[in-house]
């Protein structure tokens, strides 16, 4: 016979500020943002890890919360896309995003914004080829990739916002 244990409490920061909440253990991190906390930035499309609209940071590595799981989130630091402009004013790399025209429909730029972010704590000062490389799995559907390339290298070696 097989035992059912209650659902899992975690804890998790959420932008600088602690989630409590008791969830179902099977809940990936991009429902609990979404559905718990109400971060709907976080996109999810594919549900299968591959095109990039979840990207989240996690301890500020790059994850698809399509696919993590909350509770292994649990005690960790997650940073979303909301989290880059608490005071509501935009940080450089989403500025960035408008000025070079980096967006269309929007559904992708979060994902895209957040990988930036962990590119340029990674590599402050990339390279085209870094930049191509490190967001080879986002994927965008309406703006093509040139105007992305663009905004993330005229913020490259900038320093970063609400960082």
């Amino acid at each position: 016979m097989i035992e059912f244990t209650s659902a899992p409490s975690i804890t998790v920061t959420v932008n600088g500020r602690n989630a409590h909440r008791q969830i179902n253990a099977a809940t990936t991190l991009a429902e609990f943002l979404r559905d718990d906390l109400g971060l709907t930035g976080t996109k999810v499309s594919c549900e299968l890890q591959v095109c990039g609209a979840c990207t989240v940071l996690v301890d500020g590595h790059p994850v698809s919360a399509c696919t993590y799981l909350a509770v292994d989130a649990a005690g960790r630091s997650v940073r979303t896309v909301e989290g880059l402009a608490p005071d509501g004013k935009l940080d450089v790399v989403q500025q960035a995003f408008i000025n070079n025209f980096a967006l269309q429909c929007g559904f992708c730029t979060p994902g895209f914004v957040m990988m930036t972010h962990a590119l340029l704590e990674e590599i402050p000062d990339p390279s085209r080829a870094d930049v191509m490389h490190y967001l080879d799995g986002n994927i965008c559907r309406c703006t093509g990739y040139r105007s992305i390339l663009e905004a993330v290298l005229s913020v490259s070696d900038a320093p970063l916002d609400n960082a």
